[in-house]
């Protein structure tokens, strides 16, 4: 459990304790040994588990914790997740921001897992995006690769990525690569070089200036597939490899289709900006 996400914790519950838990105060059960479990109420895959126990750890560091189900692994619903034991006043307190985190990220792991299934045959990976929650990346990331897709990038200092709005302020994409290349030179340090595309023109110009990984925006099946064949060839003759990726729009209607193009990875911002959560509740004994 690194330093900041100890922080996450703590300031979640805070939010949620304000001047403290009023009713778990009035029932006055504080100091009365309890135990309680996990059900799960809906199928699917398990995320969360240090988070979810660093919750009750901060309320009660004599806390027990017992996982019936590994992390990354799938669930149905009416099993039992995990058994606790702990301060009685502890579990009341901290169940909801423990299930908030552990609901959520094994949503994302659960979500994840769809669009992973549907691609398998493929050459495909899916990956996930920076459309994150401020603070809960790193959770997030995580939780998508419990599920089997692919971490993009984790910050801005991972690769130069030049999307629309950097063609628009430099006056075009011609621009923009010419300006990247300049600035990063033959010798730049190990940091791929990413350009998202519009057009079959904005491909070949990408492919011209040198970059290592091509965001093909918005483009059907049937232009994905004239795209991966034109750039195929040119790496057999140059011996170039470069990375396709097809972005904008992708659902689990489409995305089967789109994967069996030949393309190397599908990107899907859902995965992290609206999975759904799972419903798993805490119920004492």
């Amino acid at each position: 459990m690194t330093p900041d996400i100890r922080k996450l914790v703590a300031a979640a519950l805070a939010e949620d304790l304000g001047k403290g838990d009023v009713t778990t105060t009035a029932i006055g059960v504080k100091g009365t040994p309890g135990k309680a479990f996990v059900l799960a109420k809906s199928d699917g895959v398990l995320f969360g588990c240090d988070i979810f126990a660093e919750v009750f750890r901060q309320l009660d560091r004599k806390l027990k914790i017992k996982w019936r189900v590994k992390e990354g692994r799938s669930y149905k619903a009416g099993t039992k997740l995990a058994t606790l034991e702990a301060d009685t006043a502890a579990l009341l307190t901290g169940e909801r921001t423990a299930l908030n985190f552990l609901a959520h990220l094994s949503g994302i792991a659960t979500y994840t897992k769809r669009f992973v299934d549907a691609v398998k045959g493929t050459r495909a990976g899916v990956l996930d995006t920076r459309k994150t929650h401020p603070g809960w990346r790193k959770l997030q990331k995580a939780a998508v690769k419990a599920g089997g897709g692919v971490n993009h990038r984790m910050g801005l200092d991972d690769a130069v990525m030049i999307k629309n709005n950097h063609i628009t302020v430099c006056g075009g994409i011609e621009a923009a690569l010419r300006s990247v290349m300049e600035k990063q030179g033959r010798s730049r340090a190990k940091i791929p070089i990413i350009c998202e595309t519009q057009t079959m023109r904005e491909v070949r110009l990408a492919v011209d200036y040198g970059v290592d990984w091509i965001l093909l925006d918005h483009f059907g099946p049937a232009r994905l597939r004239k795209v991966v064949a034109e750039i195929r060839r040119i790496e057999k003759q140059t011996g170039r490899r470069i990375v396709l990726e097809s972005s904008g729009g992708i659902t689990l209607k489409n995305i089967r289709a789109k994967a069996a193009t030949g393309v190397d990875y599908l990107s899907v911002g859902a995965l992290t900006q609206s999975a759904p959560a799972v419903d798993i509740s805490l119920r004492l004994e």
